[in-house]
This record gives C-alpha cells, sequence and structure tokens, in this order.
C-alpha cells in the first residue's frame, strides 16, 4: 500500500446558485474533491417497479422472482472476453469473509486483468486488475464497487459501504479494480498518459461490459439491474459514471464526492500555506489549530447553533442558519496573551476564516468551494486531511496527476516543500492544460463531463443519492450542494424526481464524527429503482465501533437525513429517536432549544 493513498473530472463554466437554498458557498468551474480510502456498496431484492420514461434504451422490468443458478466456478477460468485475462478462479466457502459480524455466502472469486501493455512512456507494465465475486444466491443485480484514493489496488470486491450494508451479502455480483495501474506505481503513474486516463475514467467504460460479459457467463443471463457505489475518489467514480455511462447503470450512490477532484487538491496545497502563516512548527501543521482549539471552536458552534433545530443535544441540524449564526471573530474568545487552548490569536481567527471561505488566488479568483462551520471538526480525520494530506497525498497528487505537463520526479524528495512553495497563482491553471502527449487536462479526464444536465439518467428512469458529511474536512458539502442547486435549476425545479442529496451532519469524511453516520443508503436506492419508492428520508443511526461518537450520546440514537435543502427539526418525543423528528425547511429561530 503506498502512503501516497489519496481520494479524488472538464472544466466547464457554471452559472450562480438558485438563490435562497443554501449557505454561503461558491460555485467552482466543475465539481472536485481529494480522498482517503473506501469502499461502499449494496443492494436490496424486490419487486420490479412501474415502467420508467420511454425510450428504447428505458429500464428493463426485472425477472419475477427467478435468480440465475450459479455456474461451476471452474467453467469460469474458460471466459473469454476481449484483452481479458483470467488469473484465477476460487470457490469461497460460506463464512470465509463477514460482515457486521455476519457470515457472506457462498460465492465465486474471479481474479484477472484487462488491456495489459508495455508502456512506451516509462517502459512499465499496466493493466486494468480487477476481481468479481459472484454469489451463489444471486439477486439479479450487479454492482461496481468504486474503491478511494489513488486506487492501485483491488480491494476485496464485498461491496461494502460505511452505512453498515454489503453488496455480496445481499446478493449482487460485485466487481472492484485498481482503475488501471498497481501500488508500486503510486502516484507517479499520473506522468503515463494512458494511466491518467484510466484513472479518471476509462477503467469504469473497459471494465462495465466485461463485467456484464462474465455475468451472464456465470449465470447464463444478464443482470437486471445495474448500480454503481463509492465514496470519496469512488464517489467520484459514480459522479463521472452518472455521466459519462448512464446508459450503463441504473442506479448511482456517491458518498462525499471529489467529484471536483483537482480543484480541491490544488485548495490543499493553498490551504496548507495558509496554516503555515500560524503553525509553530510548519513540518507539523496541526499545530496552527490544535485539537483543544478546535474543541473550543466546536463549543462555540453548539453554543450558537445546537439549538436552532428545537432541540440541545450536541448536533447542528440547521447548518443553513449556522453559517449565518455562528462567526469565528465574535464568538471564539481571542488571546490576550499566548496561546493556550481557550482563545484564538487574532492571526488564527483570521486564518480559520479565510480556510473555511475558500481557496482563492491573489487577485481573488476562485479555486475551490467553501466549507461550512460544523462541529464535527474536533474529529481526527479532519486534522489529518486538513494538516497532513497536504503535504503527504495532495502534493504528489497534484505535481503528477493533475498537473499538465506533470512535474519531475524530483519533487519527491521534499514534498513539504513542494506544497508551501506551490505556486497558487501561476500553477492552478494547468489542472486546465493540454500539452503534447497529454491530451487531455485533469479536470477533463478527473470529472464528470457536464454534471447538472443528466438527461439520459433521467431519460432512462435511473436514480442517483448523493450524501455528503457536514464536517468533510477535504471536499465540501458546500460543492456538493452547489451542484445540486445547478441541477434543479437545470431542470426547472425537477431534479428530485431522479436525484437526491443528504447531508450528514457532524460526519467527517465519508463517515465517522460526532455523527449518526450509519444508513441503508443504497437500499434505499434500490427500492427508488426497483419499487419507484423516493426517499423522503433516510433513518441514520450511531455506529458503535466510531470512537468519535460522544459518550453522552444513547447508543441507539437515531435522527432523519433529509432531502436538500430540508433539514431535521425536533417535533416532540424521545430526543433519541428519529420518529420524533421531522425534514422541514430551513428557518432563522435562533433560539437555543430544548434537552
Amino acid at each position: 500500500m503506498s502512503r501516497f493513498f489519496y481520494g479524488s473530472p472538464q472544466g466547464i463554466p457554471r452559472g450562480e446558485p438558485a438563490a435562497g437554498r443554501r449557505r454561503r458557498r461558491t460555485l467552482s468551474t466543475t465539481m472536485a474533491a481529494v480522498a482517503a480510502s473506501v469502499l461502499l456498496t449494496a443492494g436490496l431484492a424486490g419487486p420490479a417497479s412501474a415502467a420508467p420514461p420511454g425510450g428504447q434504451d428505458a429500464l428493463p422490468q426485472l425477472a419475477a422472482a427467478q435468480p440465475g443458478t450459479l455456474q461451476e466456478c471452474e467453467t469460469l477460468t474458460g471466459f473469454a472476453y476481449p484483452a481479458t485475462e483470467i488469473a484465477s478462479v476460487t470457490r469461497v466457502a460460506a463464512g470465509t469473509v463477514s460482515n457486521g459480524g455476519q457470515p457472506i455466502g457462498e460465492h465465486c472469486l474471479v481474479r484477472g486483468t484487462m488491456n495489459e501493455r508495455v508502456s512506451a512512456f516509462d517502459g512499465q507494465t499496466y493493466a486494468i486488475g480487477f476481481e468479481m465475486r459472484l454469489p451463489v444466491a444471486w439477486a439479479g443485480r450487479y454492482l461496481y464497487q468504486g474503491n478511494g484514493g489513488l486506487d492501485g489496488s483491488v480491494t476485496p470486491a464485498l461491496g461494502l459501504t460505511r452505512g453498515g450494508e454489503s453488496g455480496l451479502q445481499m446478493g449482487f455480483a460485485v466487481l472492484s479494480s485498481d482503475a488501471g495501474h498497481n501500488g508500486a506505481q503510486n502516484p507517479l503513474f499520473g506522468r503515463e498518459p494512458q494511466a491518467r486516463l484510466d484513472y479518471g475514467y476509462q477503467a469504469v467504460g473497459t471494465l462495465t461490459p466485461m463485467a456484464k460479459a462474465l455475468i451472464t457467463a456465470a449465470y447464463d443471463r444478464a443482470p437486471d439491474r445495474s448500480y454503481i457505489t463509492g465514496g470519496s475518489n469512488g464517489g467520484r467514480h459514480t459522479m463521472v459514471a452518472a455521466a459519462r455511462y448512464a446508459d450503463q447503470y441504473d442506479g448511482f450512490l456517491a458518498i462525499a464526492p471529489g467529484f471536483n477532484l483537482p480543484q480541491a487538491a490544488v485548495a490543499q496545497l493553498w490551504q496548507a500555506q495558509q496554516w503555515a502563516r500560524v503553525a509553530t512548527n510548519t513540518a507539523d501543521l496541526n499545530t496552527a489549530f490544535t485539537p483543544q482549539e478546535r474543541t473550543l471552536v466546536a463549543n462555540a458552534i453548539l453554543t450558537r447553533c445546537d439549538g436552532l433545530d428545537g432541540l440541545v443535544d450536541g448536533m447542528v441540524q440547521d447548518s443553513t442558519i449556522c453559517q449565518r449564526a455562528f462567526s469565528v471573530k465574535r464568538d471564539v474568545p481571542r488571546c490576550d496573551g499566548d496561546r493556550d487552548g481557550t482563545c484564538l490569536t487574532k492571526e488564527q481567527q483570521a486564518v480559520i476564516e479565510e480556510v473555511f471561505a475558500g481557496a482563492r488566488t491573489s487577485n481573488n479568483k476562485e479555486i475551490y468551494s467553501s466549507f461550512p462551520f460544523d462541529p464535527g471538526l474536533t474529529q481526527a480525520g479532519w486534522a489529518g486531511w486538513k494538516f497532513g494530506s497536504p503535504y503527504t497525498r495532495d502534493a504528489p497528487a497534484v505535481g503528477f496527476i493533475f498537473m499538465t505537463p506533470p512535474e519531475d520526479p524530483g519533487i519527491l524528495a521534499d514534498l513539504q516543500g513542494y506544497a508551501l512553495g506551490f505556486d497558487v497563482d501561476a500553477e492552478a491553471e494547468k489542472i486546465y492544460a493540454t500539452s503534447g502527449i497529454y491530451t487531455e487536462s485533469s479536470m477533463s479526464f478527473m470529472t464528470p463531463p457536464d454534471p447538472t444536465h443528466l438527461d439520459t439518467l433521467r431519460e432512462r428512469g435511473a436514480k442517483m443519492i448523493v450524501m455528503h458529511g457536514a464536517s468533510d474536512g477535504v471536499f465540501s458539502p458546500d460543492d456538493t450542494a452547489a451542484w445540486f442547486d445547478e441541477l434543479d435549476r437545470n431542470y426547472r425545479g425537477d431534479a428530485e424526481a431522479f436525484a437526491r442529496y443528504f447531508e450528514v451532519p457532524g460526519m467527517g469524511h465519508v463517515a465517522g464524527g460526532p455523527a449518526t453516520d450509519q444508513h441503508a443508503g443504497l437500499a434505499a436506492l434500490v427500492a427508488w429503482v426497483e419499487q419507484g419508492t423516493a426517499p423522503a428520508q433516510l433513518v441514520a443511526s450511531v455506529n458503535p465501533a466510531n470512537p468519535e461518537v460522544p459518550a453522552d450520546w444513547s447508543p441507539t440514537r437515531s435522527r432523519p437525513l433529509c432531502v436538500y435543502p430540508q433539514v431535521a427539526q425536533y417535533i416532540s418525543g424521545d430526543p433519541e429517536n428519529a420518529a420524533s423528528f421531522a425534514c422541514e425547511d430551513p428557518h432563522p429561530g435562533l433560539g437555543y432549544g430544548k434537552r
């Protein structure tokens, strides 16, 4: 596993956000992010839905309770598909792998490669590595598992989600891949022209028809429905697929999507330079904003915003109003003397406000989105993204994968120096550039070509769910909200007919933080696609294994996740139960709620 494990599409100008829908935010030239390793997937068996809108490419009806019969695993060694080599086929006994303490059933594990080649650029051998797990008890569904970081490894195709679901456990045939390079080739694969494109979008396009052919060979029939899901860079893969491959998939679940990854990565370097202004040790940017100081700010946010949803419970549901109610300079004490964790210096207050307002060039040109203030900034993962990743993940990703032309490998000798010395004004535009053998810019091969015009997805009757934590330290939920605002405007206020966005209060990058971050997002997506049941809300609960859940929270706490822009408001009843809340439009009631 490379230490450059980093989560992360065509630059197109975007219009202004729909008025009055969201807290302060800015629109990027596309959608961005930079992220960590995460798998997401899962499903739920169910009857066929009503017929989707017309057209020959409309979704097929599910076969009525007639799951395919898996062929003997050994027969799949002879599977033939262009440019594909099957390396091994293994029968995995029930209980060999598990999820949530429950055994996963018997299945065939197929491993192989596609498009193996020797690069004319660097002489290395590249291939798209994959594995596919085909359950004996198949539900007639296929799931592409988008993985996180820089990819480079074939993560087990269990179809896991941070929501607790497992696609394989629920009967999906699941595919996982390394996106066209191995871990030893991270991060320098970004200098190889085709490897860049495979990582960005072509691996998904290459693997998808092969996976469906393999399913057909295994079960003697094609999948009834096809889904794609992932978190972080896997969420980016999902967003890209919604724009590029909507004719191949029926449902899309993107969690914490880094769909504007090149922009977010450049913003990370810009942020590192801001943090360095107030750090006592630039080798350790945590000294710019220590855990004690972050707790101080989180408590100030809670003081101003916790009760805006009608209940004081350590959570900020009404984030939209909170952004208007909270001010670092007004609500956090300023130090008269030395820093001691009970105050912030004037310089710290200024840097924190600048970072949350979003990265910009010296002439005020936007690089990436703003971030919302949320009490989840106390979590270790938030600090890891803000203070550690610029040196270890973002510097090599920007230098080798997103810049055109890429940097010389010599920068690996001093990534901290590269990050702090990065000339944002002069270099940021190179994520939009092409040059010689690099025929697509990173904003072309990494981002969805036109993520706010999803005509193919909509016309087929396909559906999309996007989720994002309010305290994501690397990819901003403001950017995701801006994407949905523009999507909704482009479809004349009717985007919710095929796409829904859910923000998770307190949640960090993909999962974790002081949050109810366990959900059945993929199961809800399947119900929407196949039964026509659109999710009015998702019920989320506490993950008992999450160490950042406050000690005074009930282990059974649940909350509704509301369809954006609605937020959860406490009505009455058990304050630990989601049924005591209703999803309502944000409203500026600045009272401090009930206990």
